[in-house]
């Protein structure tokens, strides 16, 4: 495998876009040999879901397209980056019983923290985010050939 692994796919900023960007990681991360059944497959897909998700609910219709980044270094580390064009950085809300939306965040942080990462913002050139997780891509994930 190359040192340097890298996939990209830009979507329109809609929620039917959602299923696609966890559908395209999984086809990506599967090809690169992630065993498509293991429970670090099942939390990817989720954390997929949510940072699409975010990126489409909370632009407020101000970013017509989101795009999302996966790349594989020297078979270690995993980043996976969705990028909008808002300004406005990702907010955690307060866990309130009534609310229906505002937990993304958090589920993002547990699950990635859970693989032993990192969730991390970088702002883009354009006036747009970068929303990182970085996790380590260990053996324990990688099917068996």
């Amino acid at each position: 495998m190359a040192d340097h692994q890298e996939a990209t796919l830009t979507l329109p900023s809609e929620p039917a876009s959602v299923p696609t960007a966890r559908r395209y990681v999984a086809e990506v991360l599967t090809g690169w040999g992630l065993d498509d059944a293991a429970d670090f497959a099942d939390a990817i897909r989720l954390i997929v879901s949510e940072l699409a998700t975010n990126a489409v609910l909370h632009t407020l219709g101000q970013s017509p397209t989101f795009t999302v980044d996966v790349r594989l270094e020297r078979e270690e580390r995993l980043h996976i980056g969705v990028t909008d064009s808002h300004p406005r950085r990702p907010r955690r809300l307060p866990a309130a019983v009534q609310q229906d939306n505002g937990r993304g965040m958090v589920i993002i942080r547990v699950l990635a923290a859970e693989a032993g990462g990192r969730l991390s913002v970088t702002p883009t050139a354009d006036g747009g985010k970068t929303v990182w997780i970085t996790v380590p891509w260990t053996v324990a994930h990688v099917a068996s050939h």
